[in-house]
């Protein structure tokens, strides 16, 4: 099984599916062509790099219908269970107000009351809005605290308005055990499709559209997998047991591979404690700079970043090799030892920073722009990022550069104001990774 990254091929799938299991209303698979379109038009399509987009919420369709119909699931589903549950798992995380990656609940139930197509849709399949809003809710994560306890005052709601639920518990129990279901395969879908590569990428896409920094990826998605099998155990198994075994042995490769790298990472700090790891900042020679194995070590470095912070993925190796392009390595022990990270950068006006970008020093020749860090994962937050981006400022001051332009997380950039004079260029959300500038 592999993971759906094209639309349209997650789209015929989940129309198959549909059919396998006797669900061929037009206006279901209106619904589905409506969703796409939707996600595409407020730029939450594929190109939109973060974890709740739209491969996301076809993924999450697809697996619930898999795992629906599926001879191994125990669970007694009528056709109109099935229904719901598909239009739930398709609108659930559709927030057209994203400020944040994570949607936000109520966003979401205004755009389904509001929005006629998806209201008529609804009604020409037999599908009561009060039971979708219900099953959405339950989405609700984490499933604690306060986000549950609004979350539960919503759903008494609904559960009031619809016929069907207005006075049978036992009606309203099978609800919640539907949007149980549905809670879980949320978390679980995605990384059931593909392999270790699949899911880093949207461990990535996650942590950047959050706004956290490199070091967080790992720890905190150990966290998530693990409150995943401790609290929701049971329908953890339950829904497992009923998907195919390769898309069960993604998953747990997946949550093995995490605490493997979680394990590394600690082993490194532990080092780094205990004073066993030297980092070197190092100016390398044009020599080194035009050594393919020195290149090599350099992209792999750098094919580890999130797409969005890989600037000039196509001309990298000859980048490196450009004596206008400033680049200094960090390395183990000493400045002929293993690379674990560089900076890299040049002149404003080679770069191509997005429309949203109006920077006024672009043309002016006053300006270095300084690509994102590039380190290995594991050796994040110890520091080494801070030695090479000051000596890569120093290599600029050296090149009479008068400002420093880049990208950082916002909350970094707001510690540098007071420290380096840091100004905001450009606001971006929601991943609130922003432009700003330094004078040098």
């Amino acid at each position: 099984m592999q993971s759906l990254e094209d639309e349209a091929v997650a789209r015929d799938k989940i129309a198959r599916l549909l059919d396998e299991n006797g669900i061929n209303e037009p206006s279901l698979i209106g619904m589905l062509d409506y969703t796409i379109q939707l996600f595409e038009s407020q730029g939450l399509g594929q190109d939109y790099y973060g974890y709740h987009n739209i491969n996301h919420e076809l993924a999450v369709t697809y697996v619930t219908l898999l795992w629906a119909s599926s001879e191994k699931n125990r669970t007694r589903l009528s056709k109109s269970d099935i229904k719901h549950l598909y239009v739930a798992a398709l609108l659930h995380d559709f927030d057209p107000l994203k400020s944040v990656d994570k949607p936000h609940e109520k966003h979401v139930l205004d755009f389904i009351s509001a929005d006629d197509r998806v209201r008529s849709l609804m009604r020409d399949a037999g599908i009561s809005i009060n039971l979708v809003k219900i099953l959405i809710l339950r989405t609700t994560y984490p499933w604690r605290g306060e986000p549950r306890e609004n979350a539960e005052r919503q759903m008494e709601s609904c559960f009031g308005k619809d016929s069907l639920t207005r006075d049978d518990q036992e009606a309203r129990n099978h609800y919640l055990d539907l949007g149980w279901y549905l809670s879980v395969i949320d978390r679980i879908g995605g990384y059931s499709l593909g392999d270790f590569s699949n899911a880093m990428e949207l461990a990535k896409m996650n942590a950047h559209a959050l706004g956290w920094r490199p070091s967080l990826i790992v720890q905190r998605s150990v966290a998530y997998f693990e409150d995943l099998l401790n609290s929701e155990s049971r329908m953890c198994h339950t829904i497992l047991e009923s998907l195919p075994r390769q898309m069960r042995k993604n998953f747990f490769d997946t949550v093995l591979a995490f605490m493997h790298l979680r394990t590394r990472e600690i082993s490194i700090q532990a080092d780094h404690t205990y004073d066993n790891l030297v980092f070197v900042p190092t100016i390398d020679t044009m020599e080194a700079r035009r050594n393919p194995e020195f290149i090599n070590s350099l992209l792999t470095i750098f094919a580890e970043l999130p797409r969005p912070l890989q600037f000039g993925r196509e001309t990298f190796e000859e980048s490196i090799m450009d004596p206008d392009v400033i680049l200094n390595t960090l390395r183990l022990s000493s400045c002929g030892g293993e690379v674990i990270g560089f900076a890299k950068g040049g002149p404003l006006e080679h770069y191509q920073l997005g429309s949203e970008i109006n920077d006024i020093n672009y043309g002016l020749e006053n300006t270095v722009f300084l690509e994102p860090l590039a380190l290995r994962m594991g050796y994040w937050g110890l520091q080494g990022g801070r030695m090479m981006r000051n000596l890569f400022i120093m290599q600029s001051y050296s090149k009479r550069f008068k400002y420093l332009s880049s990208f950082a997380l916002r909350d970094v950039i707001e510690s540098r104001v007071d420290k380096e004079q840091a100004e905001f260029v450009a606001k971006i959300d929601p991943e609130r990774w922003d432009y700003y500038r330094i004078r040098l």
